[in-house]
């Protein structure tokens, strides 16, 4: 799927919105399989080398994915929403200092 998208000369970042993950997370994916799509022309169905895999495979390799950059992300969310939350701590208690040292 994502080879078929890679040979019509479609961005990574388009691929990877496609498939429904990060452009990190599509490029590590990319890595682990050595896919040179762009560069080497695809086997005929009948030559398919042993270590490519199968579409069936590969629709499972990208399921887990998109469950890893789902987990990703609100792991992400929460973070931020944490550091959010120490921020306004500080301000607020950057604040009362300020008030005590007036007073």
């Amino acid at each position: 799927m994502a080879d078929d998208m890679v040979a019509q000369g479609r961005l990574h970042g388009d691929i990877a919105k496609s498939l429904g993950v990060s452009v990190m997370t599509y490029h590590r994916w990319r890595k682990a399989r050595g896919m040179l799509a762009r560069f080497a022309p695809r086997p005929a169905a009948d030559t398919e080398r042993m270590d490519v895999p199968n579409e069936r495979e590969q629709t499972s390799q990208i399921r887990e994915l998109q469950l890893e950059n789902s987990r990703l992300r609100r792991l992400v969310t929460d973070l931020l929403l944490e550091k959010v939350k120490l921020e306004e701590g500080l301000r607020a208690s950057s604040t009362s200092r300020r008030t005590i040292a007036h007073n």
